[in-house]
């Protein structure tokens, strides 16, 4: 399918397309289409559903090129995730490249920061201070931006022992349960319906840990979340499938393992191994850094206060 948007000038066009092409690179990549222009005609070849939408958005940013006469890189993105720029924020201000998607603490600025600018980065800390969402936002925003060619999102299955096979339903139906906390975090950052297309076409992956065994992954934006519940002999096969131009991020929460009693923590065993290798970074988040509901912070600081419990109140 094709569709043609006329463009009245060579300014317009430029102010449209933005230094260097750079919006018509990050809307290509949104919606996988192709985009042409010549003699002041805007030519978008594709899918039909990709097609369509991408003539809706460019038709907004249009609009908002000849009321305004410029248009920000926040503004393409804001049009592209179906959401309202917040007044004139400058660009620094939204390091993750998504509208509304920014660190609320300075531990979680020097975590984003840190994935900014290292290839392996570690986030550790308790609930609710953003780990999962924040390296989800930066691999969003990587992908959305050209930087990479793909966001794969790891977690152990460690309650079904990473037997899914005995899980009814097909692979999706078989891991869902144990990804929902990633899909919740993509789903709030990107529309479903893109996000499902993204999935169609492998461009987003979602699978558990053991899936990941004997792969080489290039040009990739990876995390791997709840990595306390990996063996150290998982962690490492997880860190030694990093390919060419790739990005890895690694969360958990020290305190909430599920392995078996007596078993070391891949995690644990990582943050031991690798804390003073250079081009990796470790970061500790703290109760400080907390963002949801102000009671998680009280559970958390409760039941810390409490672990000297009696084994007979527990029984």
């Amino acid at each position: 399918m094709e569709k043609t948007i006329r463009l009245r000038d060579n300014d317009e066009a430029y102010a449209l397309f933005g230094d260097r092409d750079r919006h018509l690179k990050i809307i290509r990549s949104h919606f996988d289409v192709k985009i042409f222009a010549r003699d002041a005609n805007l030519r978008i070849a594709g899918e039909e559903q990709g097609v369509l939408d991408a003539y809706v958005a460019l038709l907004t940013l249009l609009e908002k090129v000849r009321k305004y006469g410029q248009i920000r890189t926040a503004d393409v993105e804001a049009v592209l995730l179906r959401e309202t720029p917040k007044g004139d924020v400058p660009e620094e201000v939204t390091p993750l490249g998504i509208e509304g998607a920014k660190p609320r603490t300075e531990g979680q600025a020097r975590y984003v920061d840190a994935i900014r600018q290292r290839s392996i980065v570690f986030g550790i800390g308790p609930a609710g201070t953003g780990k999962t969402y924040l390296a989800t936002a930066m691999g969003v925003s990587a992908l959305i931006h050209g930087h990479v060619s793909k966001l794969v999102l790891v977690r152990p299955a460690v309650e079904a022992g990473e037997r899914l096979g005995f899980l009814p339903g097909d692979l999706q139906a078989k891991i869902n349960p144990y990804l929902r906390p990633i899909l919740d975090a993509i789903g709030s950052l990107l529309p479903m319906q893109q996000v499902q297309r993204y999935m169609e076409r492998d461009v987003i992956e979602i699978a558990p840990l053991a899936y990941m065994r004997g792969r080489t992954l290039d040009r990739a934006f990876i995390i791997l979340d709840e990595a306390q519940n990996t063996t150290p002999k998982q962690m490492l096969m997880f860190l030694t499938r990093l390919g060419r131009a790739s990005k890895a991020v690694i969360t958990g929460d020290m305190s909430q393992t599920d392995l078996p009693r007596g078993q070391r923590s891949g995690l644990a065993d990582a943050v031991k191994r690798l804390t003073d290798v250079e081009g990796i970074t470790i970061c500790r988040l703290h109760n400080s850094d907390i963002v949801r509901h102000e009671l998680v912070q009280r559970v958390i600081d409760a039941y810390a206060d409490g672990e000297a419990g009696t084994g007979s109140e527990e029984e």
